[in-house]
């Protein structure tokens, strides 16, 4: 009896070793579990920034635009060519290419504020204070969410982190950093009301990528991107602002794929380069520039002037020779007429980031 009870007893020890070792997760499971997870946290970080919603009378671009402005892109983009639109009205991605990304140029149009804190003459950032600023970008944004409310705006800051200059300097680079006080408050800023930072780089005879990793530690913030000034960017012997500078397409690819690589190692959100242009001469080589799978890439026509001038540049620059995403700038103080968000969405293809000075 007593060898019975030894027996069944055993049995049941077994039973139970059986039954634990069939519902534990073994350790190769355990890890393959937290590979996932990690894999799954690397593919997916929560967008850094919020779009302002439309207001409940918004209406949708493709109902308040007549059948012919839906049609044709502007007149004066057309300037006497094909008025055929290459895309629908209120598309931001250019005819032909893909964003494979989850970049915020996706699914949003920004809007941005240019400027810095220590220049009351580069654009509405040195104008006003920063809570008077983000309270008037705001107001700027929320027109454009109206304006096409199923493409809502998110307001940007662009600041100038490193500014030109008409001196050679210490370094004799022609350019000086911003306060890294001042460029920390805006980031801060952002964060605090859930908006995104471009730090504009102005590079003097310094290269791009210099540039780029002056600012590095604040690339790595979620909702900070790159913007790229081409026209400060000049030889040896000449200067910023009185000679017409130009950057290489290679150069600025080259700075596409350090953020892309820096977004990969940090497990940041996608994130953005824009890059700025007024002229063919600033830009040469574009067709070396390539958006990368977290990296999107919007070209900036930032002339001044009169608005039919700037209309047509636009289509010669961004939607004639498309990289991915289009941007357009608006000088509050030179252009003739100031264009106005219902006359900007016209654009074909739509701009992605509009900016202002």
């Amino acid at each position: 009896m007593e060898k019975i009870s030894l027996l069944l007893l055993a049995v049941f020890i077994m039973f139970l070793l059986a039954a634990c070792t069939d519902s534990s997760p073994t350790s190769s499971e355990h890890e393959g579990k937290d590979a996932s997870s990690e894999e799954e946290k690397k593919e997916e970080p929560d967008p850094p920034y919020k779009a302002l919603e439309p207001s409940e009378d918004a209406v949708p671009l493709d109902e308040s635009l007549s059948e012919k402005e839906q049609q044709h892109m502007p007149a004066a983009q057309a300037q006497g060519g094909d008025p055929e639109r290459s895309i629908p009205v209120g598309e931001t991605l250019a005819d032909g290419v893909e964003d494979p990304s989850d970049g915020p140029l996706k699914d949003h149009r920004l809007v941005a504020f240019y400027g810095t804190p220590e220049s009351e003459n580069m654009g509405i950032l040195g104008e006003l204070e920063p809570e008077e600023y983000m309270k008037q970008l705001k107001e700027q944004t929320q027109a454009y969410s109206d304006a096409d409310p199923e493409r809502p705006a998110v307001p940007t800051i662009e600041l100038i982190a490193t500014m030109a200059q008409n001196e050679p300097g210490p370094d004799g680079k022609y350019v000086r950093m911003t306060d890294e006080e001042n460029i920390d408050e805006y980031v801060e800023l952002a964060e605090e009301h859930d908006a995104l930072v471009m730090l504009d780089i102005q590079l003097g005879t310094d290269s791009v990528m210099n540039q780029v990793k002056m600012i590095e530690k604040w690339l790595k913030h979620p909702h900070v991107h790159l913007a790229i000034d081409t026209e400060f960017q000049v030889d040896e012997g000449e200067t910023p602002g009185e000679d017409l500078g130009q950057v290489d397409g290679a150069e600025v690819q080259e700075a596409v794929e350090y953020v892309s690589q820096l977004t990969e190692e940090n497990n940041l959100p996608d994130k953005f380069v824009f890059v700025h242009q007024f002229t063919d001469d600033v830009l040469t080589n574009r067709e070396a520039i390539q958006p990368t799978d977290n990296v999107e890439v919007a070209l900036n026509y930032d002339g001044w002037g009169d608005a039919n001038a700037k209309q047509s540049l636009y289509g010669n620059f961004v939607r004639n020779k498309a990289i991915q995403y289009g941007g357009f700038k608006i000088f509050y103080d030179k252009d003739q007429p100031v264009m106005d968000p219902e006359e900007i969405l016209k654009l074909d293809p739509n701009p992605a980031i509009i900016n202002y000075q």
